[in-house]
């Protein structure tokens, strides 16, 4: 019904939704805490214990004040200040790889091993981290110390992913990690089409490093080299290699829009690499007279040097929105009041550099010599909303600059009045920090001069960061960072910790705003009675999300972290335009998602072709079976496999083994979507103390009976082999009145593939169903959702939470378009 408009001017406070407070005490209460308060005063406290003893109540109360009113701090602020744990406050770094295996390259930079453990200790840490592979000499140059042939840096890739996805960050955070190739690597083709294998570097995002001469090489239809300072080896200099002028060895020559149009399809079917502009990133950058930027962080929007640090938070700037929706007087954007916070927010994460904990004394010494922070927004998108302006016209973006322009220049002033306090930062030269073509270049004639007198305390002082679970926990559920709303509501599908599920509903902040304020028979059922400044993401051209970042990166002294959604059936060259639009329009780098079948990690890279059949013979062909059609050999790199402990009893008491099962996603009978498949299983020898060769025998014709497709009859096998030393128990069954009892099993063999039928039915229960009809599996109902209420499921790769092949980027984080979940942000 509609509602009777209030005179009041404030937001009325909503009761949390349940999202929220799972988010918030799943991954940012500590110890005792239940609620945001809690949290807000321990980082409140914490940020304030590096002030002046005098001044740390007084900044406490402050920093507190702020954090109410909407400037909260990025995850590893929230989750990790003020605890005891050993972990950092910092989201994320970007590290140098030299060209070297250990101990530094020529140039200074850390070899690879180096590089690598350095890494570790990061993400062990709590950091994700980029990097540049570009050093890495190329696959086929001369190794001169060794006589060989180098691998190049995609094999050097695939233990860095490796590494990642067995270091368990502070927190239970995996680390996140970007990789950037230079477009003129000799190796940057196979860099390309790497994420095309199933498996491959699953724990990177990557981005190819692109220049301007290339897009200007495009543009024209010319050439392009790929080169590289190591001598190339034989095979190579016979192909045709030489050398240039400028000492560097051409490996390979190229029609720059062939190169092109192989990055475009990549993007295109697999959302993967993204594209870094890197001269539009060095000329922008205030600090070009002494750095040099070749990649970012893992989510695209902190362009880093050697050791550099994303020092981020977040202000929620549907907290500042007066008279929502036109309720009680015209909707306006308290400008006065989020400069206020702005300004304090500099100071608070300018506390942050001193409060973290560093892994790295390199880390430290480069905040410390250049203090970089990063303000930003979240909500952009409910906040337009709620002045009643759509995200996709021209006022939604001129609103948008004009609250990106107003964060810039109160942070910068901030700052200025912070160096007169504390100090500038120690690389700062007022010369070079100015000079022209340099964001500071750009600011306010009365803002660069206070500069050049007081200086500034922070090189770089705004980045707008992907939010998913902040904006979960402490802004309920407001529009992602830069984003628009994804959807206005949807069922959320949770696992809990014991094994059960827990099903509710999740809404978009305005949307719910708006229900309390205007409309309470508005429903996600029925969002056709939503006003049309109700635009959500898949609901307008992939144009007007790149618009939106024209209109505000040029307030932006870092970059935005921003996924353009659309539509599959999105046509190619308007695609591949998106990017050319993001060059010219001085975007410093563009990520794009289109969902298809292919994301969906499937068996083959391209699709075999569909022979046309007569149809009497097509009637006569078998059905195609995906779990029992033949696997000829298993594809290269990694697969998702499960570790299982297998406790059994038997004669001789308790036994204990250890399965590993390997898992293969294979298309549906209808093609439109995959199942997992069990492959390979391994169960290590060694694990008791008698001769174990016929558990290594078993394993493997398991596997050959899994590829060839009668996985379920050798294990049916199995289970009728007998022992001489008497039944084994494990497992239990369900009696007729509920009560569970023992299971025992004629062998030991019989006990291990109850074991695997078991861990693979259970793997496959809420998916596609299993070959197994184990009947101590938990029975599930399909649960009802609106169609209405969910958001458009979009293929992607599997989802933790649900199993749905469902997980795509949406704003930098991985998020399922099937149950609502969010992981990973970087």
């Amino acid at each position: 019904m509609k509602r009777d408009l209030p005179v009041s001017s404030s937001i009325p406070e909503l009761a949390p939704q349940p999202i929220s407070l799972d988010v918030l005490i799943e991954k940012y209460c500590k110890a005792d805490e239940r609620s945001a308060d809690q949290v807000f005063a321990r980082v409140a406290r914490a940020l304030a214990s590096v002030e002046k003893p005098e001044l740390r109540a007084e900044w406490e109360r402050k920093f507190l004040g702020n954090l109410h009113a909407g400037a909260i701090g990025a995850g590893r602020i929230m989750s990790a200040a003020g605890t005891d744990i050993s972990a950092t406050l910092i989201n994320c770094f970007v590290q140098p790889v030299g060209d070297a295996i250990q101990g530094v390259d020529s140039e200074g930079y850390p070899g690879i091993y180096e590089a690598l453990r350095e890494a570790a200790e990061t993400m062990r840490r709590g950091g994700g981290v980029g990097y540049d592979f570009s050093r890495i000499r190329p696959k086929g140059a001369y190794v001169k110390g060794t006589h060989s042939m180098a691998s190049g840096p995609c094999s050097y890739m695939n233990v860095f992913d490796q590494s990642c996805s067995t270091v368990e960050s502070a927190g239970a955070r995996r680390g996140a990690q970007m990789g950037v190739l230079r477009i003129d690597h000799p190796d940057v083709l196979e860099f390309i089409t790497a994420k095309r294998t199933p498996g491959r570097w699953n724990n990177f995002n990557v981005s190819v490093g692109v220049s301007d001469a290339f897009m200007k090489a495009v543009a024209e239809g010319g050439g392009w080299e790929l080169v590289h300072k190591a001598e190339p080896g034989p095979r190579v200099m016979k192909d045709g290699a030489y050398r240039r002028a400028d000492g560097k060895w051409v490996y390979r020559k190229l029609p720059a829009r062939e190169l092109w149009d192989t990055i475009m399809k990549s993007t295109y079917d697999f959302a993967e690499p993204g594209i870094l502009f890197l001269d539009r990133i060095g000329t922008d950058n205030n600090l070009r007279y002494c750095e040099e930027i070749a990649a970012t962080n893992p989510c695209g929007e902190q362009p880093l040097p050697s050791y550099g640090c994303c020092d981020l938070g977040p202000i929620i700037l549907t907290r500042f929105v007066r008279h929502p929706f036109g309720v009680g007087g015209e909707p306006a954007f308290d400008f006065d009041a989020f400069e206020r916070s702005v300004a304090v927010q500099v100071r608070a994460l300018d506390n942050v550099l001193d409060v973290t904990f560093w892994p790295l004394e390199q880390q430290r010494a480069e905040s410390a010599s250049k203090r970089r922070i990063g303000v930003g927004f979240t909500g952009l998108g409910n906040t337009l909303c709620m002045l009643t302006l759509r995200y996709d016209r021209a006022e939604g973006r001129a609103m948008a600059a004009r609250i990106g322009e107003a964060m810039r220049n109160a942070a910068y002033r901030a700052s200025v009045e912070l160096a007169k306090e504390k100090g500038a930062f120690p690389k700062f030269d007022a010369n070079g920090y100015l000079a022209e073509g340099t964001f500071a270049s750009r600011l306010p004639e009365d803002l660069k001069a206070d500069i050049r007198q007081h200086g500034i305390r922070n090189s770089h002082l705004l980045s707008i960061a992907p939010t998913g679970t902040v904006s979960l926990a402490f802004a309920d559920n407001a529009s992602n960072g830069i984003e628009p709303a994804f959807s206005w509501g949807y069922r959320r599908n949770k696992r809990e910790a014991d094994g059960s599920k827990s099903s509710y509903t999740v809404e978009d902040h305005a949307f719910r705003l708006y229900r309390s304020l205007v409309d309470d028979s508005v429903s996600t059922e029925d969002t056709g009675a939503l006003p049309e400044y109700f635009v959500s993401a898949l609901a307008m051209s992939a144009q007007d999300h790149v618009a939106m970042m024209q209109a505000v990166q040029p307030f932006v002294d870092t970059s935005i972290s921003k996924t353009v959604n659309i539509p599959e059936d999105y046509p190619y060259e308007g695609f591949k335009d998106l990017y050319r639009q993001a060059w010219e329009a001085g975007l410093k780098g563009l990520a794009t998602y289109r969902p298809n079948s292919i994301l969906g990690a499937v068996l083959e890279v391209t699709p075999a072709k569909k022979e046309e059949q007569p149809v009497a013979l097509a009637a006569a062909l078998p059905a195609y079976d995906p779990m029992r059609s033949v696997i000829e050999k298993r594809p290269p790199g990694g697969l998702p496999a499960v570790a299982e402990k297998i406790e059994y009893w038997t004669s001789e008491g308790q036994q204990r083994l250890y399965l590993i099962v390997t898992f293969l996603p294979v298309p549906t009978a209808d093609g439109k979507g995959t199942v997992e498949r069990a492959i390979e299983f391994f169960m290590p020898v060694g694990q008791s103390g008698e001769s174990q060769q016929w558990i290594t025998a078993t394993m493997r014709m398991l596997s050959l009976a899994a590829r060839g497709g009668f996985l379920d009859r050798a294990l049916s096998d199995m289970r009728k082999v007998t022992w001489d030393r008497g039944p084994v128990r494990l497992g239990t069954y369900q009696k007729a009145d509920g009560t569970h009892v023992p299971r025992w099993h004629d062998s030991e063999v019989a006990a291990i593939a109850y074991a695997v039928q078991n861990l693979i039915a259970e793997r496959a229960q809420a998916a596609q169903g299993s070959l197994f009809d184990v009947d101590e599996l938990p029975t599930t109902e399909p649960e009802a959702t609106s169609v209405a209420m969910a958001p458009k499921v979009m293929a992607g790769k599997k989802c933790p939470e649900c199993g749905a092949h469902a997980m795509i980027r949406k704003d930098g984080c991985d998020y399922c378009t099937q149950c609502g979940y969010v992981g990973s942000c970087g």
